[in-house]
């Protein structure tokens, strides 16, 4: 940053479970959407990592919310104070006054303009001048590398931590879309669920989610299987301390119906798509993108079920962020940008 430039430019991926902030074309944020407050005076303790290091091991006094569920802002004090802490990790080191910030932020297609102006209040309450967004699907196909004001259809499923985006995009617009409430977290509680009934194992979200992470899988027969993994908690009835292996099968059984609620949204879209942009789909597949995507064997079931193949994205996690930086040096260029 220069004395003189006045104007900071950044892009926002703002998700359910992690906030990944962009500026000149580099990734400078990829923290946990999660914020610690002091309970008595509201003062913000922790952003990001620190305040995910809490989350479930807090004291009266102190607090840890994650501001957004399914995607949209569920509570607007917190989030506001999350946006203006990691826009503050951005360094503010050789900064002799506050620039002005543009700032385009990234928001699930299904949202409603009750849901939009929240996105756009709070990114102006945390020091936004120009605020722009654009839709999560079509943010996820620019950062895959799709050229998408091409007259051709391409589909793009992307899996966050609140919501699943499935999008047929063409001409630099979305097609048809569905926009579901199931995802990441959803295949977190399930496991949590399962761990209490099955194992009769308390684990708390953060387990769940090494859970997924370790053993998580849409097959029950992977080619290389990831190892059992062990996982330590009470027992539910004697309060006693436990050890249970949990192995990829059992996890794949546990997230069948969530799963399945995913393959019937794909369906669905699918359904409403015109056929001519349906014959470029089958040609090109269909991407998969976010955190989602990276859970083992979910292309190939998907790819068996739907009869269309099915590709993982590069750097799933990093496709909507990327794809919102992009839009970011182009927002004379692309008309799609909502302000």
């Amino acid at each position: 940053m220069g004395l003189f430039s006045f104007t900071q430019e950044i892009a926002m991926d703002l998700g359910t479970a992690n906030t990944i902030i962009i500026s000149n074309g580099k990734i400078v944020v990829d923290a946990p959407s999660v914020v610690a407050l002091d309970r008595r005076t509201d003062k913000v303790l922790a952003v990001g990592h620190k305040a995910q290091q809490m989350h479930g091991k807090t004291h009266e006094n102190i607090r840890t919310i994650r501001p957004l569920r399914d995607g949209v802002i569920a509570d607007f004090f917190a989030a506001e104070q999350m946006i203006r802490g990691m826009i503050k990790m951005i360094s503010s080191k050789n900064r002799w006054f506050a620039p002005s910030l543009r700032i385009v932020v990234c928001i699930p297609s299904g949202s409603t303009e009750v849901e939009i102006r929240a996105v756009r209040d709070s990114a102006e309450h945390a020091g936004g001048r120009d605020v722009y967004m654009i839709y999560e699907p079509m943010a996820a196909a620019i950062g895959i590398g799709i050229d998408v004001e091409a007259p051709e259809g391409n589909m793009i499923v992307d899996i966050g931590g609140g919501t699943t985006e499935i999008a047929v995009i063409s001409l630099g617009g979305i097609v048809s879309n569905k926009s579901i409430r199931i995802a990441g977290d959803d295949l977190t509680a399930d496991i949590m669920e399962y761990m209490r009934r099955q194992h009769n194992v308390k684990v708390g979200e953060r387990t769940a989610e090494q859970i997924k992470i370790n053993v998580g899988s849409a097959l029950t027969f992977l080619d290389n299987p990831p190892e059992d993994f062990i996982v330590h908690g009470p027992n539910q009835m004697t309060a006693l301390p436990m050890e249970v292996p949990v192995s990829y099968q059992e996890i794949a059984h546990c997230l069948d119906k969530s799963i399945s609620k995913m393959e019937a949204a794909i369906l669905s879209a699918l359904e409403q798509t015109p056929p001519e942009l349906y014959a470029d789909i089958v040609r090109n597949g269909i991407y998969l993108a976010g955190g989602g995507a990276l859970m083992r064997g979910l292309d190939k079931r998907l790819t068996d079920k739907i009869n269309i193949p099915f590709h993982v994205a590069e750097d799933p996690l990093h496709a909507v962020a990327k794809g919102t930086g992009i839009a970011l040096k182009n927002i004379d260029k692309f008309n799609f940008l909502i302000q």
